[in-house]
């Protein structure tokens, strides 16, 4: 297995999450999927000193194209979106199988349209269809802005947003 841990974090790559996830779920290096970022030489530049890993920052379309490396690397990675609706692309749409069913959902920014639920955890709709659509591919969701801080699954939080 070459991911070993799968994270929605709106901040994508800092220090919290090289330091204290890398402890629980070791990793060799970082990919993280975002179109935006990944068109930018100041975020790329400032993701990858974030670390202190191997680092990558991708589009959605690099991620289609070298995925298969991720896999056969010998080396762990940690799959980061900024976002639900990008891992939902990378998860269900792409059907990527990176090996592992759990999705640790880090902070969501709190703004208009967003239902919060818990601390610097908020959600809209669309970002809730996309969590939904992950869970019903088989992935379990927690949310859990450190390893020792979680406010709970998806199941928790399932029906705020209509589903039964």
């Amino acid at each position: 297995m070459t991911v070993s841990f799968i994270r929605i974090d709106d901040r994508m790559i800092h220090g919290q999450t090289c330091t204290r996830w890398a402890k629980e779920f070791p990793c060799d290096g970082l990919v993280a999927v975002n179109d935006k970022a990944a068109q930018s030489d100041v975020l790329k530049a400032a993701y990858k000193s974030a670390s202190g890993l191997k680092t990558f920052i991708w589009t959605n379309e690099e991620w289609q194209q070298k995925n298969q490396k991720v896999l056969d690397s010998k080396d762990r990675y940690f799959l980061i979106t900024k976002d639900p609706l990008d891992m939902k692309k990378i998860l269900v749409d792409q059907k990527f199988k990176p090996g592992i069913d759990t999705v640790i959902v880090g902070p969501c920014n709190d703004r208009e349209g967003a239902t919060k639920l818990g601390n610097n955890q908020s959600i809209t709709q669309a970002e809730a269809e996309a969590f939904e659509a992950m869970y019903q591919a088989g992935y379990k969701i927690k949310f859990a802005l450190l390893p020792d801080v979680s406010i709970g699954t998806w199941e928790n939080f399932r029906s705020k947003f209509g589903f039964k």
